[in-house]
């Protein structure tokens, strides 16, 4: 399961967007590399041709199974995001393949986005026609998925329907997991009135009665780590926090609200592939400042963050990728 939001704009313009990786450990994850020319090839089933495209904007994120063009996440040089969530419980259908040039594997569609396209008005059109089918990229099955995209001014939901694709606006900016987002900005209405400030005490008859303490004005957002309540908690959170001042305030605001949504390994655990369970974690977090062309990353055993600047990346050459930090320390500070 994960999380996804798009931080309030900053005073000075800046947009950040926050994704959380929530998986068991293990699924092989590096940081990817994809030229600014890259020749995008989608999978295809042996011996029938799939889409392909030729990108006009370098890409950075994170690769899935040993391919740097399998991206479960990343950002462009253009300023456009797109994030793999996971997307169970039958609210996923993907099509069957046809061989005509217009079929993407789930794994292909954030290289193609992001390779070709800088706006979500440039998303919606490249996906125009475009069938999503499904690829078991070595765990057995084809992890059933949506795609949320981001740009400076707007977000979309890239849902696969039983009749097809369906780009739906995202006038909030956060996604989730299952059902479809429409069913999520509904189950918004339950939560009207939540807010930042504590109330004022009330008369009941001749008692006074007052809030215990500061927070009061939250009660009631769910505190389960299912989709619909990371969802709410989501939408509290980006609408509430005080605006940051610039892109580095946006990207702190974006960590602090990652951190809420942070898992203690085994208070989740899931049926295991071969028997018994296996804990679900927060495998990773990413940050994308889409104005400042940042991507930052964290992961479950490193407590450190790491940025990488997209105008000092070398999109040229081969798509690469480089090995995650998954062992690392507090940083020592002396006293």
């Amino acid at each position: 399961m994960c999380t996804n939001f798009k931080v309030k704009t900053a005073k000075d313009g800046s947009v950040v967007v926050g994704r959380s990786m929530e998986f068991p450990m293990g699924v092989p994850t590096a940081l990817a590399v994809l030229p600014g020319d890259f020749a995008g090839q989608a999978t295809a089933p042996e011996g029938q041709r799939a889409k392909s495209w030729t990108a006009r904007h370098g890409v950075v994120g994170m690769s899935a199974f040993g391919r740097p063009e399998w991206l479960s996440d990343g950002m462009n040089n253009a300023g456009l995001s797109a994030h793999f969530l996971y997307m169970p419980g039958g609210f996923c259908s993907y099509a069957a393949f046809v061989g005509d040039g217009n079929d993407l594997g789930e794994l292909d569609v954030i290289a193609y986005l992001l390779g070709t396209c800088s706006s979500i008005a440039e998303v919606k059109q490249a996906m125009d026609g475009v069938r999503i089918w499904g690829v078991d990229p070595g765990m057995g099955f084809a992890p059933p998925c949506h795609i949320l995209v981001h740009d400076a001014s707007s977000s979309l939901a890239i849902e696969l329907h039983p009749d097809g694709v369906h780009l739906v606006d995202n006038p909030t900016g956060v996604g989730t997991n299952a059902p479809y987002l429409d069913w999520h900005l509904t189950n918004l209405s339950n939560y009207v009135g939540i807010s930042a400030t504590t109330p004022d005490p009330v008369q009941v008859g001749k008692l006074t009665v007052s809030a215990l303490g500061q927070g009061q004005g939250l009660r009631g957002i769910p505190g389960d780590d299912t989709p619909p309540g990371r969802f709410v908690r989501a939408a509290v959170q980006v609408t509430l926090c005080d605006q940051p001042v610039d892109g580095h305030d946006a990207e702190l605001t974006a960590l602090h609200i990652l951190n809420s949504f942070d898992i203690t390994p085994g208070i989740i655990r899931e049926p295991a592939p071969h028997g018994g369970t296996t804990d679900e974690v927060t495998v990773w977090n990413s940050i994308s400042n889409l104005t400042g062309k940042r991507y930052a990353f964290r992961t479950a055993t490193d407590p450190n963050v790491y940025a990488i600047d997209l105008a000092k990346v070398d999109f040229t050459g081969q798509a690469r990728t480089r090995e995650l930090s998954w062992s690392g320390s507090f940083q020592e500070f002396t006293a």
